[in-house]
């Protein structure tokens, strides 16, 4: 058995499937979600992340802080 990765638009892929010779068994999709705002996505990428972050004490991590120079860099 050999595996294939297709890639494309749905038809794209449905006419590859249905063009390949052979028995097909199994099919793995990946559907990716269509989101209602940019802003609400990062967001939620950012709460899933929420267990794996690693704060210090005190410091400031607001986008401000982040992305605003310190004085003498």
């Amino acid at each position: 058995m050999k595996a294939h990765v297709l890639t494309g638009s749905k038809t794209e892929i449905a006419d590859t499937v249905v063009r390949m010779n052979g028995v097909i068994r199994e099919v793995i999709v990946f559907v990716e979600e269509p989101t209602n705002s940019t802003a609400e996505a990062a967001a939620d990428i950012f709460a899933e992340m929420e267990p794996f972050t690693v704060e210090a004490g005190g410091a400031d991590y607001s986008r401000h802080s982040l992305y605003t120079r310190a004085e003498g860099e």
